[in-house]
Protein backbone atom coordinates (compact mmCIF):
# COMPACT_ATOMS: atom_id res chain seq x y z
CA UNK A 1 0.00 0.00 0.00
CA UNK A 2 2.65 2.33 0.69
CA UNK A 3 3.89 2.79 -2.72
CA UNK A 4 0.49 4.10 -3.87
CA UNK A 5 0.16 6.63 -0.58
CA UNK A 6 0.52 10.45 -0.64
CA UNK A 7 2.70 11.19 2.25
CA UNK A 8 1.75 14.20 2.56
CA UNK A 9 -1.85 13.76 3.14
CA UNK A 10 -2.57 17.21 1.94
CA UNK A 11 -4.53 17.55 -1.58
CA UNK A 12 -5.32 21.53 -3.20
CA UNK A 13 -8.13 21.57 -5.12
CA UNK A 14 -9.65 24.71 -5.82
CA UNK A 15 -8.28 26.66 -3.13
CA UNK A 16 -9.33 24.33 -0.42
CA UNK A 17 -7.36 21.26 1.30
CA UNK A 18 -9.09 17.89 1.53
CA UNK A 19 -8.55 15.23 3.92
CA UNK A 20 -7.53 12.79 2.22
CA UNK A 21 -4.56 12.87 -0.40
CA UNK A 22 -4.33 9.00 -0.59
CA UNK A 23 -4.05 9.43 -4.27
CA UNK A 24 -0.01 10.34 -5.23
CA UNK A 25 0.81 12.34 -8.57
CA UNK A 26 2.06 9.55 -9.46
CA UNK A 27 -0.81 7.25 -9.21
CA UNK A 28 -2.91 9.69 -10.59
CA UNK A 29 -0.84 10.02 -13.75
CA UNK A 30 -2.07 6.54 -14.30
CA UNK A 31 -5.18 6.44 -13.49
CA UNK A 32 -6.04 9.90 -15.43
CA UNK A 33 -5.61 7.58 -18.62
CA UNK A 34 -8.42 5.52 -18.29
CA UNK A 35 -10.43 7.87 -16.37
CA UNK A 36 -14.40 8.19 -18.51
CA UNK A 37 -14.55 11.25 -20.66
CA UNK A 38 -17.64 13.50 -20.51
CA UNK A 39 -17.83 13.86 -24.14
CA UNK A 40 -20.59 12.13 -24.90
CA UNK A 41 -22.35 13.04 -21.64
CA UNK A 42 -24.94 15.78 -21.64
CA UNK A 43 -26.34 17.88 -18.67
CA UNK A 44 -23.71 19.01 -16.21
CA UNK A 45 -20.37 18.38 -16.52
CA UNK A 46 -19.05 15.99 -13.89
CA UNK A 47 -16.89 17.27 -11.13
CA UNK A 48 -13.11 16.42 -10.73
CA UNK A 49 -12.23 12.94 -11.35
CA UNK A 50 -9.30 12.87 -8.39
CA UNK A 51 -11.37 14.56 -6.00
CA UNK A 52 -14.44 12.18 -6.25
CA UNK A 53 -11.82 8.66 -6.13
CA UNK A 54 -10.52 10.74 -3.45
CA UNK A 55 -14.10 11.02 -1.67
CA UNK A 56 -15.03 7.35 -2.61
CA UNK A 57 -11.66 6.40 -0.82
CA UNK A 58 -11.77 8.53 2.21
CA UNK A 59 -15.74 6.79 2.46
CA UNK A 60 -14.48 3.29 2.74
CA UNK A 61 -11.22 4.12 4.91
CA UNK A 62 -13.22 4.97 7.44
CA UNK A 63 -16.70 2.88 7.02
CA UNK A 64 -18.39 6.35 6.92
CA UNK A 65 -21.76 6.26 5.51
CA UNK A 66 -22.51 8.04 1.95
CA UNK A 67 -24.09 11.17 4.13
CA UNK A 68 -20.57 11.57 5.99
CA UNK A 69 -18.29 12.25 3.29
CA UNK A 70 -17.26 15.75 4.14
CA UNK A 71 -18.54 18.81 2.01
CA UNK A 72 -15.15 19.53 0.70
CA UNK A 73 -15.49 16.45 -1.57
CA UNK A 74 -18.69 17.61 -3.26
CA UNK A 75 -22.08 16.37 -2.61
CA UNK A 76 -22.59 12.80 -1.51
CA UNK A 77 -24.93 11.66 -3.79
CA UNK A 78 -23.17 12.53 -6.80
CA UNK A 79 -20.01 11.05 -5.32
CA UNK A 80 -22.27 7.80 -4.62
CA UNK A 81 -23.37 8.02 -8.44
CA UNK A 82 -20.21 8.03 -9.87
CA UNK A 83 -19.15 5.14 -7.32
CA UNK A 84 -22.59 3.16 -8.79
CA UNK A 85 -21.40 4.01 -12.61
CA UNK A 86 -17.85 3.30 -12.23
CA UNK A 87 -19.12 0.02 -10.99
CA UNK A 88 -21.43 -1.17 -13.49
CA UNK A 89 -19.21 0.59 -16.65
CA UNK A 90 -16.22 -1.34 -15.68
CA UNK A 91 -14.09 2.08 -14.67
CA UNK A 92 -13.09 0.40 -11.74
CA UNK A 93 -11.22 -2.62 -13.75
CA UNK A 94 -9.47 -0.18 -16.06
CA UNK A 95 -8.36 1.19 -13.12
CA UNK A 96 -6.68 -1.71 -11.56
CA UNK A 97 -5.59 -3.25 -15.38
CA UNK A 98 -3.43 0.42 -15.35
CA UNK A 99 -2.24 -0.08 -11.95
CA UNK A 100 -1.08 -3.79 -12.96
CA UNK A 101 0.56 -2.92 -16.12
CA UNK A 102 2.74 -0.05 -14.85
CA UNK A 103 3.56 -0.86 -11.31
CA UNK A 104 4.73 -4.68 -11.29
CA UNK A 105 2.30 -5.79 -8.60
CA UNK A 106 1.22 -9.49 -8.48
CA UNK A 107 -2.39 -10.35 -8.04
CA UNK A 108 -2.54 -11.00 -4.42
CA UNK A 109 -0.68 -7.65 -3.56
CA UNK A 110 -3.06 -6.16 -5.70
CA UNK A 111 -5.85 -7.96 -3.54
CA UNK A 112 -4.67 -6.53 -0.76
CA UNK A 113 -4.72 -3.30 -1.99
CA UNK A 114 -8.34 -3.29 -2.49
CA UNK A 115 -9.29 -5.30 0.65
CA UNK A 116 -11.17 -4.19 3.52
CA UNK A 117 -10.13 -4.35 6.89
CA UNK A 118 -13.13 -5.74 9.06
CA UNK A 119 -10.58 -4.26 11.92
CA UNK A 120 -11.18 -0.59 11.42
CA UNK A 121 -14.73 -0.38 9.60
CA UNK A 122 -17.49 -1.14 11.91
CA UNK A 123 -20.85 -2.69 11.43
CA UNK A 124 -23.72 -1.49 12.80
CA UNK A 125 -24.94 -3.42 15.83
CA UNK A 126 -27.57 -5.24 14.47
CA UNK A 127 -25.13 -6.53 11.52
CA UNK A 128 -23.06 -7.59 14.27
CA UNK A 129 -25.69 -9.94 15.79
CA UNK A 130 -26.62 -7.48 18.87
CA UNK A 131 -30.31 -8.14 19.37
CA UNK A 132 -33.08 -5.49 17.87
CA UNK A 133 -34.28 -3.03 20.39
CA UNK A 134 -37.80 -3.83 21.62
CA UNK A 135 -39.93 -1.40 21.38
CA UNK A 136 -42.12 -0.52 23.97
CA UNK A 137 -46.10 -0.43 23.18
CA UNK A 138 -47.92 2.81 24.26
Amino acid sequence: RACLLNREAKMVHGGQVTRSGVISDDLWEVLAEVMPTSCPRRGRPWNDHRVTLEAICWRFRTGSPWRDIPDEFGAWQSIWERHKRWSIDGTYEAMFRAVHAVRDVDDEALAALVSIDSTSVRAHQHAAGAPAPRSTGG
